[in-house]
């Protein structure tokens, strides 16, 4: 017998809570410790969460937020939790003694990847409901895979937006390699070659964000922008969604994708390979610098260097 998605699930990463008379479902992700970093559970609990909110017939809108002073700070790279649910142990989660978990070094992260970070986004983006993103503070790195699966944006004024990963860990952006169409092809290159970011209103000028308000008031404003959507019957908003993503993927977006997917590996493999199986990203040992040193990310101002 299969589980009923929309049954109760105790969480232990986030929170589910529906609104309206369960026409908006709120799912918040809840790593304040780690700046809501992304370690495996979360991801697993997270495309629960969302089919979840998918399977219930009475929600219309699904919110993505975070609790904390961040939305979140993108992968995570070394927390306890991560480590305990890695390596075998008794916490060690499932997910890695299985879908290629027990392949060699570069088999294995190209199956773990594609599962967990990869083919998992791409499901948030196909939801069968309308997605919000509700983000405030930082959304680096794998942060935006996040943001980008949603429909729409909406963002606090101290919003910043960043992939950091080509400066601080020599890959070439993250797994979900959305950057040209969200960015633009130039400012996609300037973001991942600098490492600088954009703030709300930059990301609003390029149509990436749909919404900016003040921190203090942006759940309460996010709940009201889902409600105005939440009245559009169903059936039509499900075939907007369907009619913008499938022009977008007719432009080569989901062909581009699986075809970014596989050069982050490339770049996984070559750090294999320079590491002797040490690491999968570069590190200070082999030429980068100490991203735990590394100094603030700056706004990518159009008139300085």
């Amino acid at each position: 017998m299969t589980t009923d998605p929309r049954a109760t699930t105790e969480y232990k990463y986030l929170q589910y809570e529906t609104h309206d008379e369960g026409t908006i479902a709120r799912i918040v992700l809840d790593r304040v410790k780690y700046r809501n970093a992304q370690n495996r559970g979360l991801l697993v609990e997270l495309t629960a969460a969302f089919l979840r909110a998918e399977a219930d017939d009475d929600v219309r809108v699904v919110i993505l937020a975070g609790n904390g002073p961040v939305f979140s700070s993108g992968h995570d790279l070394g927390s306890p939790d991560y480590l305990a649910e890695r390596n075998p142990g008794p916490e060690q989660h499932w997910s890695y003694a299985c879908t290629g978990g027990t392949k060699d070094a570069v088999e294995s992260r190209f199956h773990q990847e594609w599962h967990y970070f990869y083919e998992n986004t791409r499901r948030w983006r196909s939801l069968r409901k309308i997605t919000i993103a509700e983000v405030h503070g930082n959304v680096f790195s794998a942060a935006l895979m996040l943001t980008w699966a949603c429909d729409l944006i909406v963002a606090a004024e101290n919003t910043q937006f960043a992939d950091v990963v080509a400066t601080r860990l020599g890959m070439c952006g993250v797994e979900y390699f959305g950057h040209p169409w969200e960015f633009g092809p130039r400012k996609a290159k300037e973001l991942l070659l600098t490492g600088d970011s954009l703030d709300a209103e930059d990301a609003r000028a390029l149509g990436m964000v749909s919404k900016v308000f003040p921190a203090e008031d942006l759940t309460a404003k996010t709940l009201d922008f889902a409600r105005r959507i939440a009245q559009v019957p169903t059936m039509a908003a499900l075939l907007v969604k369907e009619s913008v993503n499938q022009s977008q993927d007719a432009m080569g977006f989901s062909s581009a994708l699986d075809a970014c997917f596989t050069i982050h590996q490339l770049n996984h493999a070559q750090w294999t390979h320079l590491s002797g199986g040490k690491a999968v990203v570069g590190t200070p040992e082999l030429g980068m610098p100490d991203w735990k040193t590394a100094p603030p990310i700056r706004r990518a101002d159009p008139h300085a260097p």
